[in-house]
């Protein structure tokens, strides 16, 4: 596919995007094993395969554009990965997922699909950047819409761990962000989520 259809269908998938669209993005694999008060679900995750660079907190420009870079060519394939669509580049056909994952002041991650995880995803050229693989793992997530604004993702937070408390779940570190549309979505029309691993 070539660079202007590319950069097209992902104008188009970003404009759907701002509805709340999210049908054409590969999603990593999860089970749900259990619901708890306040819309908490405790998922069973399968392997995934991420790329991931430091992040110096929510919102951080300069690492989401790492990942970018790594999406749009900055990999030793030279494989643009669409956010939106199958692309072919290079002779592969890659496709970009959701959610974008990030840990406040740790980690941000883009997770990969799973055919490029299958086939084996180019490896990064810009320092900072790195593949890694994400073991089978539960996790706790709560759901909410709306503006990521600090308040309302402490507040999300502070829900999850009360909900977690009252049935006896102990998270195994900190809590983190998952975000599943562009920054320019409608806020009602969003899904976040904040959740934290679990101890087996």
């Amino acid at each position: 596919m070539d660079k202007v259809l590319y950069y097209a269908v992902t104008l188009v998938e970003s404009v759907l995007g701002v509805f709340g669209v999210r049908a054409f993005y590969d999603q990593p694999r999860y089970a749900v094993v259990e619901r708890l008060d306040r819309g908490v679900e405790i998922r069973s995750y399968e392997t995934r395969v991420a790329v991931e660079t430091d992040a110096r907190g929510q919102g951080d420009g300069e690492a989401f554009g790492r990942l970018f870079r790594y999406i749009t060519g900055a990999n030793r394939a030279g494989d643009r990965i669409a956010m939106t669509a199958p692309v072919e580049a290079g002779g592969q056909r890659i496709a970009m997922t959701v959610p974008v994952e990030q840990v406040t002041g740790g980690t941000m991650r883009f997770f990969l699909p799973h055919a490029v995880a299958a086939a084996g995803a180019p490896e990064p050229t810009e320092p900072g950047v790195r593949l890694i693989t994400v073991p089978p793992e539960r996790i706790a997530a709560l759901r909410f819409s709306g503006r990521i604004t600090p308040e309302a993702r402490a507040e999300q937070e502070r829900i999850l761990a009360d909900v977690l408390r009252a049935a006896g779940k102990v998270p195994a570190a900190a809590p983190f962000f998952m975000g599943y549309d562009p920054p320019f979505a409608i806020p009602f029309l969003r899904r976040n989520e904040v959740a934290v691993r679990l101890g087996t």
